[in-house]
């Protein structure tokens, strides 16, 4: 007994692992490969190569024992008594295991042994049974020999009687078909005949059934011209119609022509019955048709037909020779009446509420066209198609972007109508200066925070109904000649750049059109306006662009507007408002100081008791800007103040040019001496801008709205004659200016700089210069 003849047979339940390993073991000692041959390498004649076939056991111990140390020889026993004991134990196992399978063999060969006994007992007989059947079949062949010629014969005789006998019947058959109309079984009919009639017309006989089908043929060709002529047929009958026509050798220029002039008649048909749905004039547009409906009309009737004509006219007339240019020209002429009148329904969409029933019109109207181009390539009538729908959706594009300037423009007007509410106010101050919008509403953030809101989240709406134009499943949104041109110079160009520009010029509009003293404008708004432009250069263009480059995946192939470019715009926007907010506030300021210095009879005034009311609006006005500028803008940088900053001196002789001035009295030559002195001054003092352009902080601006307002009453009083009492008035009402204007600007010195040159020129201007005493200057100050 060999164990390697069933190494196979090994339990379903023993390790894979194990029974590879034991295969291995069998198949290296026998000598065979993964297949079971042994492998073709040569054999080892090394006498010392134990799984050699030339293995010495004497040489090899003489090698070991030579080789070896006594440890090594050893290990050498150790791993040998191991192996034999393993392979021993493998080849038991695989003895135990394989003993049932070769009893269960056993019993199988035994069985087979009898089941083939039986089956050749059943072919013996089978072929028995062949046999005579072949002898009974080659006896009834012998006997039906002499008969078969004959039978032949007589088979022949019978078709060609039966041919005859339908010969003799077609004028009958023909005369049938005719009467039930069925035309196209006539023609199949004498087709069949039309041969053989035709090749035996010499005898007499035959000529007169021939006579009598070309007679009879000749009148059912006049009804199909008759039928064909009335046209009432549908398409499907009148294309059987032609084409039993052409069967019958009628001229196909002729049919072709009439083909077609009927097939117009009925698309024209079809395009009037749209036509009837488009009536501008009706009073109540509700009473139209909505444009899926239409669209929906158009395909199921024009198009279809039109795909009919086309289908048919190639089926019948394929080998004419003019066929091509009949049809294209026949085709470019409806599809070009059935586009006005699409065109005419889709302009008719004007509202911006709901893109859906367009959308899917629109894409309908493009894959039904598919099929003409289809039916028809090189027709222009798909690109004629898709062309109307860029045209539609750029259209649609449009009418987003004039509801958006409409809604912006719609909020502003609320912005200004919350402005001139009277009732709102924040901590008790007003927001606007008393000859400014004093009643504007102090909830200027809120203002500001709800339109920024309102026009993103109409942006973002906006987007979404315009979005419809670029799902998946419409067919028209995956194609490069619509998708990338739309989405980046439609949508991003078109839409969205477009408003952003409309906002940032819009906004300097207010700039422009407002007068010398604010014109209708509110300052609340410009203010408004200019932080919302701000707002828009430092996060919002940036945000909306990012939305509609990821909704709209916009491939930026073609040259669009940059982020920067459209934040410079926006800045610039911002930084005119804001110059114009603090030019308009000054200006404001500045007529209430005009007027109280031309309205005043400086010579003979009375002693000063009191501060003018005038210069407390001023700084009423003035704190009251700058609530209202702080409510929008950070405060900004201020230059370090001193500890005396509300306790500055404006009397005539706290400049340094004021010595000289009056030093009249004591010197003869202190005309020259003041003037020159007053010259240095000037020259070494610090140049004032007064219409410079502000920062984007509260003191720059209310830096900006002092500096004209102090710089006007400089000028008017420059123009002025003053008395004794007219000077110490100036001097009352400066002292009183730096208490409280030092706090907003950001460098007190210009306060303070402005009101000593508007003291001193008072005093220039000063027919008997008797400056007031500092001490009393304070008192009515503190007392005012």
């Amino acid at each position: 007994y060999k164990p390697g003849n069933n190494t196979g047979s090994v339990p379903v339940a023993e390790d894979p692992g194990r029974r590879r390993r034991v295969h291995g073991m069998l198949k290296l000692y026998y000598g065979l490969n993964e297949e079971g041959k042994a492998p073709e390498q040569p054999e080892s004649l090394d006498p010392c190569d134990i799984n050699g076939p030339h293995f010495d056991p004497e040489l090899y111990l003489n090698k070991l024992r030579r080789e070896c140390s006594l440890t090594e020889l050893m290990d050498q026993e150790t791993c040998m008594v191991r192996q034999i004991r393993s392979l021993d134990s493998d080849m038991q196992t695989l003895v135990y295991e394989n003993y049932n399978k070769f009893i269960s063999a056993t019993d199988t060969i035994r069985k087979m042994k009898n089941d083939f006994k039986k089956m050749e007992d059943e072919m013996d007989c089978l072929s028995a049974n062949m046999a005579a059947i072949t002898e009974f079949s080659a006896r009834i062949s012998g006997t039906l020999q002499d008969q078969h010629a004959q039978i032949t014969k007589l088979s022949g005789v019978h078709t060609l009687l039966r041919k005859l006998q339908f010969l003799f019947e077609l004028p009958a058959r023909l005369n049938k078909c005719l009467e039930l109309q069925a035309y196209a079984q006539a023609v199949n009919t004498h087709r069949r005949a039309r041969c053989v009639l035709q090749q035996y017309s010499h005898l007499p006989s035959f000529k007169g059934i021939q006579d009598d089908c070309h007679a009879i043929m000749d009148k059912l060709a006049q009804e199909l011209r008759q039928k064909f002529r009335d046209g009432g047929s549908s398409a499907k009958d009148l294309s059987e119609c032609v084409e039993l026509l052409l069967q019958l050798d009628e001229p196909a220029e002729e049919l072709c022509d009439k083909f077609l002039s009927h097939a117009r008649s009925r698309l024209e048909s079809d395009l009037q019955g749209l036509e009837a749905e488009i009536r501008p004039s009706l009073p109540s547009p509700a009473s139209n048709t909505d444009i899926l409906e239409f669209i929906d009309r158009g395909c199921n009737e024009f198009v279809s037909s039109l795909c009919l004509v086309i289908t048919s006219y190639q089926e019948l007339f394929i080998n004419h020779a003019q066929k091509g240019e009949l049809l294209h020209v026949f085709v470019d002429d409806l599809a070009a009446r059935y586009f006005m009148l699409v065109e005419r329904r889709i302009q008719e969409e004007k509202g911006v509420g709901d893109n859906s029933l367009l959308v899917r019109a629109l894409d309908r109207f493009h894959r039904r066209l598919q099929a003409v181009a289809k039916l028809l390539p090189g027709s222009a009538v798909p690109n004629k198609g898709t062309e109307i729908v860029i045209r539609a959706a750029t259209e649609r594009v449009k009418q987003y972007l004039s509801a958006l300037q409409s809604f912006y423009m719609d909020s502003l007007t609320d912005v200004r109508q919350a402005l001139a509410t009277p009732r709102l106010s924040v901590a008790g101050t007003s927001v606007a200066g008393p000859a400014s919008g004093r009643d504007a509403p102090t909830s200027l953030p809120e203002l500001l925070s709800s339109l920024s809101a309102s026009i993103l989240n109409q942006i973002k709406s906006v987007l979404a109904s315009v979005h419809l134009f670029t799902a998946k499943d419409i067919t028209f949104s995956n194609k490069p000649y619509f998708k990338g041109e739309f989405c980046s110079q439609g949508v991003r160009e078109s839409l969205v750049v477009s408003f952003i520009k409309f906002v940032c010029q819009s906004s300097r509009q207010f700039c422009e059109t407002a007068g010398d003293k604010g014109g209708s404008t509110p300052p609340a708004l410009l203010l408004l306006l200019s932080r919302l432009c701000l707002d828009y250069e430092t996060s919002t263009i940036s945000y909306i662009l990012t939305l509609t480059d990821e909704q709209f995946l916009v491939q930026h192939h073609s040259p669009v507007t940059p982020v920067t470019t459209l934040c410079a715009e926006a800045r610039e926007a911002a930084q005119k408002l804001l110059n114009h907010y603090v030019k308009v506030q000054g200006l404001i300021i500045s007529q209430m100081l005009r007027k109280s210095v031309e309205t005043r009879d400086w010579v003979n005034t009375i002693e000063p008791r009191n501060v003018r009311a005038v210069m407390k609006r001023v700084v009423e006005d003035t704190t009251s800007i700058d609530v209202q500028v702080g409510l929008l803008y950070e405060e900004g940088v201020r230059k370090a103040h001193s500890s005396d900053s509300s306790k500055r001196t404006f009397s005539v002789y706290s400049s340094s040019r004021q010595q000289a001035r009056y030093a009249a009295s004591y010197t003869p030559s202190a005309p020259m001496d003041t003037n020159l002195l007053s010259n240095i001054h000037k020259l070494f003092s610090e140049r004032i801008d007064i219409f410079s352009s502000v920062e984007f902080n509260k003191v720059s601006v209310m830096t900006g709205i002092i500096k004209i307002s102090l710089k006007t009453f400089l000028e008017c009083v420059r123009l002025r004659t003053f008395g004794r009492y007219g000077l110490q008035q100036i001097q009352v009402d400066c002292h009183y200016l730096q208490m409280y204007l030092w706090r907003f600007v950001s460098d007190e010195n210009l306060v303070h700089f402005l009101l000593d040159e508007i003291v001193g020129s008072a005093a220039h201007r000063c027919l008997d210069p008797a400056p007031m005493e500092q001490s009393v200057i304070e008192v009515i100050c503190e007392r005012g």
